[in-house]
């Protein structure tokens, strides 16, 4: 059944989405606050900036002004950065359809509230949508979603919103799954680029892959811990938003955090290599809210704490690595030292 979809954020996530459910049948319009964006997307079916040469569906179409994008939509799609989405979302309420269905795919966890995506959006849409607020995340790297590779993501929200969500976007190389875990979900796909910072650096220091493999491992149980405190649900660091993300990320070359990883390193300035980027890196600003986060928990993050010291305090990136290996030795697992110990 075709739908009608907006999708808030022009980047690379936000334009590989719009581009699958166009693809879907749905009627979709792309947000994009850059009006010369907008027009070159509706003449040329490609955008100008993000995923440059890659061909999009004739049937998308571009709109600059937010009230006439997201005006009659029965699926709202916000991939704004998640230093934007309150914003934006408060400035597109007055606009939306009491019913309209919200599948939230910005990843990382604002500033200062330390609020996940979902909750960001409980707390500006009223009342009556929070039943209708879902999340989506997953391995899946915008390139190779434009270009139909084969793909999986997670979906999560309340039933049924997430079931209606997950068939809008299922289909061709997309395969969706639905769960009720907002939390994992999430906690999931955003600390999972706090780590692949951690991997990058690794690499880029020549540590090897028994490094990379260690990190990711710890990294899991970081995230899991937190995401067990916030009131996730472990299995889900089992599944795509959580294992699979992270994997996505700390090796795969097209990851923005890794490639900030890498450069850092290589010892490159944080400044030099966010300029050069060109493009929002949320493991950056995440890794300071998951920091914070964890703090505010009660949940130990030794990884995330280096990294914070790497990109917020300074520290070298090799002495960062030598503080993690010289952690006291403990059990691998918290139950292995008794119920409560990290």
């Amino acid at each position: 059944m075709s739908t009608r979809v907006t999708v808030l954020g022009g980047g690379s996530w936000g334009t590989a989405l719009a581009a699958q459910l166009s693809r879907q049948g749905h009627e979709v319009v792309l947000w994009d606050r850059h009006v010369d964006r907008c027009a070159h997307l509706n003449q040329h079916h490609r955008n100008p900036r993000y995923l440059r040469g890659e061909p999009l569906p004739v049937a998308l179409r571009a709109e600059s002004e937010l009230a006439a994008a997201v005006r009659g939509a029965e699926l709202l799609v916000p991939v704004v950065p998640s230093h934007a989405l309150r914003q934006v979302l408060a400035s597109a309420a007055p606009y939306l359809r009491p019913e309209v269905l919200i599948c939230v795919a910005t990843k990382g966890v604002e500033e200062g509230t330390l609020r996940w995506s979902t909750q960001v959006a409980a707390e500006v849409l009223p009342e009556r949508y929070h039943s209708l607020i879902t999340v989506l995340s997953g391995p899946s790297f915008a390139l190779e979603l434009v270009r139909a590779h084969p793909t999986a993501v997670a979906i999560a929200g309340p039933s049924p919103a997430a079931e209606e969500v997950a068939r809008a976007f299922h289909g061709g190389a997309l395969r969706t799954y639905h769960t009720r875990d907002t939390v994992g979900v999430c906690l999931g796909g955003s600390l999972k680029n706090v780590m692949a910072i951690a991997c990058g650096i690794s690499d880029g220091l020549g540590l090897g892959t028994n490094a990379r493999a260690a990190l990711i491992t710890r990294g899991l149980a970081e995230i899991t811990r937190l995401a067990v405190a916030c009131g996730g649900d472990p299995l889900t660091m089992m599944g795509l938003a959580g294992m699979g993300d992270l994997v996505l990320t700390t090796t795969g070359d097209l990851s923005r955090n890794r490639r900030v990883g890498l450069a850092l390193g290589q010892g490159r300035s944080l400044e030099d290599i966010l300029a050069e980027l060109g493009e929002v890196a949320e493991g950056v600003v995440t890794t300071r809210s998951a920091r914070d986060l964890a703090r505010r928990e009660g949940v130990e993050m030794p990884i995330t704490e280096e990294m914070y010291a790497i990109l917020y305090q300074g520290r070298p990136a090799d002495e960062a690595l030598r503080r993690l290996l010289a952690r006291e030795q403990r059990a691998e697992r918290d139950g292995d030292r008794g119920v409560g110990s990290r």
